[in-house]
């Protein structure tokens, strides 16, 4: 007969403890979500349970503190809840506890609401009220479907004007520290080549022979991060749409894509997305588009 294994389980070691151990062992994180994980855990994990056990971590105690924090900050809840579930699925792994208390349904997943839309002439208006050497920023990100650390990481090299492509080779962006970070887009489908329109094409082409050195590795939008934001930030007001993040303009010209008729792997390819989902939130357009025909052929049908 076989000895039973008992495992024993040690839940008095201190949350706070753990989770800095924790995080202190993620050696795999990237820059920015340490940073973002830092402040999860510092800002919304800690003051509920930085004096309390592992062990006396329970699910009761976990869904009260997520239902406060999504009460008025739902999308922020549910990345602290997620990073808390991790923390506490290690301890499971690590058998300080037994059964992981994150067991609020739903509480892992996002809803963000559906991001407001510019139109052209909105984007044609919003890019005219850019600094000259920072106008380009608005044309790539709407037309071209441009992430801001994509737009930021554009390089003379990244251009073809004779071709009329562009391409996505490295991102940059600004840690919390204000270090700047260049690094290769985090999946292979963000390291992509991208048609240029031939408006957004005329201005690029004008914008590298204005406001861009000769150099390959120059970057095509220059300045600081800081610099576009404040130069975005009135851009939008002088237009009335404080709504607009700099991200809606990617937004938009995605939608524009989707009425245009663009197909889901179309859209995957040109936006730089990994997964369906993501292409997916476009295609509301298409179905738009779908009823001003059924309506069309309603006014058809009529006249004849």
């Amino acid at each position: 007969m076989q000895p039973r294994v008992v495992v024993v389980i040690d839940d008095t070691e201190s949350f706070e403890h753990y989770a800095a151990e924790w995080l202190e062992q993620r050696i795999d994180l990237a820059e920015r979500t340490r940073e973002l994980y830092v402040w999860l855990l510092h800002r919304h994990i800690l003051p509920m349970f930085a004096g309390t056990s592992l062990g006396d971590v329970k699910t009761p105690e976990v869904r009260r503190w997520y239902v406060g924090i999504a009460s008025t900050r739902p999308s922020t809840a549910s990345k602290a809840y997620r990073l808390l579930s991790q923390i506490m699925g290690s301890a499971v792994t690590d058998e300080l506890i037994a059964k992981n208390p994150c067991q609020v349904r739903g509480a892992a997943a996002e809803h963000s609401p559906e991001r407001p839309i510019a139109s052209i002439a909105e984007v044609e208006a919003l890019a005219a009220a850019m600094p000259e050497d920072l106008r380009i920023a608005v044309v790539l990100a709407a037309w071209c479907q441009l992430r801001r650390g994509e737009v930021r990481g554009l390089r003379r090299i990244d251009v073809d004007l004779e071709r009329g492509v562009l391409s996505v080779q490295v991102t940059r962006t600004t840690a919390m520290s204000g270090r700047t970070i260049v690094k290769e887009p985090k999946t292979r489908a963000g390291r992509r080549t991208i048609a240029i329109p031939p408006n957004a094409l005329e201005a690029l082409r004008s914008h590298l022979r204005d406001h861009v050195s000769l150099e390959e590795e120059a970057w095509v939008v220059t300045g600081s991060n800081h610099a576009l934001s404040m130069a975005w930030a009135a851009s939008r007001a002088t237009i009335g749409r404080d709504d607009l993040r700099f991200h809606d303009l990617r937004h938009s010209g995605l939608t524009w894509s989707a009425a245009t008729g663009a197909s889901v792997a179309e859209l995957m390819r040109r936006a730089g997305h990994a997964s369906q989902a993501a292409a997916l939130r476009y295609q509301h357009s298409t179905n738009d588009r779908d009823r001003a025909i059924a309506d069309a052929l309603v006014k058809l049908a009529d006249s004849a």
